[in-house]
């Protein structure tokens, strides 16, 4: 993300008016709440995309069903960035501006989260578990209008790397990242780990958003002699680095973040993915080894979307669950005051996922600190560690 994102973030909300909070809540009716997401429904994360967005209806439609929050109905809106900043910008707008939405929820990738920033917080939009591991969205500025659910990559980066280096004997780690805030955060995250056991990256390389071609940069680690390679990628990155690796006869054990664990890896890139390791929370839903709710809500998604749910439906439905739970404690005066408060008393417990419980306080905007290892193992996930920080 470029620093001018960052500069016109700090210029718009020095311009806040202090009375702001007291204001009432927009996208607060009698009769509904209107709240909005951001999704890459067309560009390189829409397979993330539309998954989150149908999990998170399927949990408003749930809820409107059962008389609403609060006997308010949920409307949802929904639009999407390509995974372009500038087009989240003009999303953001028209959601915060038309549309009025109380909170935005579930928004996806680094870049597009932080560029619209100045439009949200102003207006005294919350942001509620975007869909990134990123640290600017529990820290300061606005502190108060964040909520996180999302490891930070850094930290995933930072905690798992050396843990899986020791595991492996690997001798030489390179890294391969998306030159951007997210690539960066993992590459930080797993240099800063590699410290704390005596090493350091051989090798760095970067690709553009959107980049097909891996072939240089699976040349430039395989000439480095690199055994083990921490992943900055999403899902086509993921599956093109490995996949030119495993041509080349380039084998070292690959570690990537929840920005590559979901079952489209597997699906997508097949057996060359075998091997493949990630940090993660909550496990794919294969359904003929879940349990019998999982299936069960695995049943609902399906006959309303004609499709099997992936794990970021599972994020989808869990955003949207707990922030339905959030606004159901904040009362029937639903203000972004009564919504903070109630969600900085709470402590979520596990679901049937198996998330991490998640507990929040006025200074404390993420979650968890703690994530834990998945391999693809003979085409599936396979949790192999507990959950650790």
């Amino acid at each position: 993300m470029k620093p001018h994102f960052f500069a016109a973030a700090a210029a718009a909300l020095a311009f806040a008016a202090p009375g702001a909070w007291a204001q009432a809540a927009q996208g607060v009716s009698k009769d509904t709440l209107t709240v909005g997401t951001i999704q890459d429904l067309s560009g390189p994360l829409a397979g993330f995309g539309k998954q989150a967005r149908m999990g998170m209806q399927l949990r408003v439609d749930e809820a409107n069903e059962q008389g609403g929050v609060n006997g308010r109905k949920l409307v949802f809106k929904s639009e999407d960035s390509g995974y372009d900043p500038k087009r989240a910008v003009l999303a953001a707008q028209k959601l915060v501006n038309q549309d009025k939405i109380f909170a935005m929820v579930g928004h996806i990738g680094t870049a597009a989260n932080v560029a619209t920033f100045p439009v949200l917080f102003p207006k005294n939009v919350i942001n509620f578990y975007p869909l990134t591991g990123a640290r600017e969205m529990f820290e300061e500025p606005n502190l108060r209008l964040k909520y996180a659910f999302s490891v930070p990559y850094y930290d995933q980066a930072r905690t798992a790397t050396p843990r899986l280096v020791k595991e492996k004997g690997a001798k030489k780690v390179c890294t391969i990242y998306q030159d951007d805030e997210f690539g960066l955060e993992v590459m930080r995250g797993a240099e800063d780990g590699l410290k704390t056991i005596g090493m350091e990256l051989a090798e760095k390389t970067t690709y553009k958003r959107g980049a097909t071609d891996f072939s240089s940069q699976v040349a430039k680690m395989k000439a480095a002699n690199c055994d083990f390679v921490v992943m900055g990628t999403v899902i086509r990155e993921t599956i093109g680095t490995i996949g030119e690796s495993r041509k080349t006869g380039f084998s070292p054990t690959f570690l990537g973040t929840t920005a590559s664990y979901t079952d489209l890896i597997h699906k997508l890139g097949g057996k060359a993915m075998d091997g493949l390791y990630a940090t993660m929370a909550v496990q794919v839903p294969y359904l003929d080894e879940a349990s019998q709710p999982i299936r069960f809500w695995a049943n609902k998604y399906k006959t309303k979307f004609n499709e099997d749910p992936g794990v970021f439906s599972v994020y989808g439905y869990q955003i949207m669950d707990n922030f339905i739970q959030g606004a159901q404690r904040a009362g029937a005066n639903l203000t972004a005051d009564s919504f903070i408060k109630a969600m900085d008393g709470m402590s979520i417990q596990p679901d049937m996922f198996g998330s991490d419980t998640l507990s929040y306080t006025a200074t404390k905007r993420l979650g968890t600190e703690r994530s834990r290892l998945s391999q693809i193992q003979d085409g599936r996930w396979k949790v192999v560690s507990d959950y650790f920080k």
